[in-house]
């Protein structure tokens, strides 16, 4: 087994998932199925498979029947953060669990939605083998628009040849789009905002100091957004 650059993650479980409607009325977005498999099933079995022994897992929105779904798993070792009383976004998700000792440094963090078939190499080994811990704050695995099926934005961030990440610029497409997977630095975190923040926030200021670094992904990620990417996906995934 490789050695990854930690041995826990945090999945970002809590949104309202307004997009994924109406198959979100009764159920949280990441219970919704895709090929047979609960999103967050299809996130938290790529962790297992890497070796990834723990996950922190935030929730809020139906946050019963997610917690009871995913406290049944043997691997990874679910921790819950518990943010019924206020949904915090995914900033203040991280903050929380930070704050309550649940996240070493650094720690992998997911999105709860990501589905992605790995290319010649497991993403998480890839990222691992170019995390630089004293140059940067976060690595954020991006693909390029071939590699993102059902996408259909403008893309999320620039890359230099060095690897470091800006944001799209106005009336610009940009090249490579935010997978939901990323590394985290305690120092992503340090002198954050207090309640409900975006990432964003910190990552803007990672930007500017020239420790926001993207790894290229070489397999193929697929946005499920919306109840029209379900079929799609399943298409693929099922070989169908």
């Amino acid at each position: 087994m490789n050695t990854l650059a930690s041995d826990t993650a945090m999945v970002m479980a809590a949104g309202l998932g307004k997009r994924m409607r109406p198959l979100t009325a009764t159920q949280p977005k990441p219970m919704v199925r895709v090929a047979g498999k609960a999103l967050i099933d299809h996130t938290l079995d790529r962790l297992a498979e890497a070796g990834v022994g723990k996950a922190v897992v935030n929730v809020h929105y139906l946050a019963d029947p997610l917690e009871a779904h995913i406290k049944e798993r043997a691997a990874p070792k679910v921790t819950i953060s518990d943010e019924r009383d206020l949904l915090l976004e995914t900033g203040g998700g991280m903050l929380k669990a930070y704050r309550a000792g649940l996240l070493p440094d650094p720690f992998f963090c997911l999105n709860a939605d990501n589905i992605w078939l790995d290319g010649p190499r497991n993403a998480f080994v890839e990222m691992t083998e170019l995390w630089k811990p004293d140059e940067m704050d976060a690595l954020l695995l991006v693909v390029p628009h071939a590699r993102a099926a059902n996408f259909t934005g403008l893309g999320d961030f620039h890359m230099d040849p060095c690897g470091r990440l800006s944001r799209r610029r106005a009336g610009r497409i940009a090249p490579f789009i935010y997978t939901g997977i990323q590394i985290v630095s305690h120092r992503l975190l340090r002198d954050a905002p207090e309640g409900r923040f975006g990432t964003m926030v910190l990552w803007e200021r990672a930007i500017a100091e020239g420790r926001l670094f993207g790894a290229t992904f070489t397999g193929q990620w697929f946005e499920v957004g919306t109840p029209q990417a379900i079929r799609p996906t399943e298409a693929v995934l099922t070989g169908a």
